[in-house]
């Protein structure tokens, strides 16, 4: 049997034997390539069959060869895998550019700080550095939100500041919690002039802090910003209480 892709053009006009053609039929269910020159080669059988009928130009018997196409249970079968290949190859592709889309809208929003050198003998020539930081969409929120409660502990030193803002739901807050250590998990929890509890928001202290002067990582010197939200209106809430899983109250502050 002649190279596979070659034999397009003898499935086309008919003159394979059984054998031949149950295994050209094999490979045409793969090869989208063979699916298109068949496509096109099927156009010719009009001319074909016309041919057939010049004079002096062959037999009826030839011209029905030449001019014979696969059954219709074939052609449903092969349209049919081929369809279904293309149609495989285009979800894959969708699902492809939806993932990256994905990554774009979901991924970090960065933003470029530009700091002004020192001038000096650096040689730099007094330019300019910039430096990639990560938005923080919570701290954008706690700037913007102007009413805030504070307090400090006396005993673990760590530092709170609640933005409280009213909400249809209840209120929405943002902590800022400074000078904690890790590693620890904590929860602030909203206590209503009731005597009501609500966990308002969890969040996990690594190893290196949250808004200590002294650390040795730049991370560890940031502050954390964590949003959340409690079912009480604002002027039901007493005060917020930041507390370990462990039940450690490590700073309280009056709503």
């Amino acid at each position: 049997m002649p190279n596979e892709h070659e034999t397009v053009g003898a499935y086309a006009l008919g003159i394979l034997d059984d054998a031949e053609a149950t295994a050209f039929e094999a490979h045409l269910a793969t090869c989208e390539w063979c699916a298109q020159q068949l496509d096109e080669l099927a156009g010719m059988e009009p001319m074909l069959a016309a041919l057939a009928d010049l004079p002096g130009a062959g037999t009826p018997a030839i011209g029905e060869s030449l001019s014979a196409r696969p059954s219709p249970r074939v052609v449903e079968k092969l349209v049919d895998e081929v369809a279904e290949r293309r149609a495989r190859k285009r979800r894959r592709n969708f699902y492809m550019v939806a993932a990256a889309g994905a990554l774009i809208v979901s991924g970090p929003f960065v933003a470029v700080a530009t700091t002004a050198g020192d001038g000096g003998d650096g040689g730099d020539g007094g330019g300019r550095t910039s430096q990639t930081l990560a938005a923080n969409p919570a701290k954008d929120v706690f700037d913007k939100t102007p009413d805030k409660v504070s307090a400090t502990d006396p005993g673990t030193k760590v530092s709170a500041t609640v933005a409280l803002e009213e909400k249809t739901w209840g209120t929405g807050t943002v902590l800022e919690l400074k000078n904690v250590t890790g590693p620890q998990k904590c929860s602030l929890i909203a206590v209503g002039k009731n005597g009501e509890r609500e966990t308002v928001t969890s969040w996990s202290v690594p190893d290196w802090g949250y808004g200590l002067p002294d650390a040795e990582a730049d991370k560890g010197k940031q502050p954390l910003y964590v949003q959340g939200g409690a079912a009480f209106e604002p002027n039901e809430i007493d005060h917020f209480q930041v507390m370990t899983f462990d039940g450690k109250l490590l700073v309280e502050v009056d709503a």
